[in-house]
């Protein structure tokens, strides 16, 4: 793992978590939604509020700080991952990958299979190839992906 990602954590959210989070989601998603035509400074952050679990969801701290947070409920027979935000200054270095592999190695020991979606055009969709995730199906906004427990890039 590079040094740079050194010192972080999971944590189990607090509903008092929600409006940082819902800020996160903001800051991390406009450029998609702009892009995609489909951004809206009030619907971006309400619908995290109305999604938002505690119980599903864990907060990545990253020296103390909260960085980011990923939600993993589940749902129609496998899990649903969601809500996987990084803060700004935390991409590209590693830590987005550090804890998709933490998150997949819990659903594989659960034999669980994970879907997703993800914004069109999102680079965040070449982080999810990468662990093994395929096209299931796509609008005009969103791909909607899947990995089988276990599977790696390629199978």
């Amino acid at each position: 793992m590079d040094a740079e990602v050194m010192g972080w954590g999971l944590r189990s959210a607090v509903a008092a978590d929600v409006e940082v989070i819902a800020e996160l989601r903001a800051t991390v998603m406009r450029a998609d939604l702009e892009r995609l035509g489909r951004y809206d400074d009030y619907r971006v952050r309400q619908r995290l509020r109305d999604s938002f679990s505690p119980r599903y969801t864990s907060v990545l701290v990253l020296d103390h700080d909260l960085a980011g947070c990923v939600t993993v409920r589940p749902a129609e027979g496998r899990q649903w991952l969601e809500h996987f935000y990084l803060a700004p200054h935390c991409q590209g270095r590693g830590l987005g990958t550090a804890v998709l592999r933490t998150v997949l190695a819990r659903t594989d020991a659960q034999g669980m299979a994970v879907g997703l979606n993800v914004l069109r055009g999102s680079g965040a969709r070449r982080l999810y190839e990468r662990h093994g995730f395929v096209v299931e199906a796509q609008d005009e906004v969103d791909v909607f992906m899947t990995r089988p427990p276990g599977a790696t890039a390629g199978t």
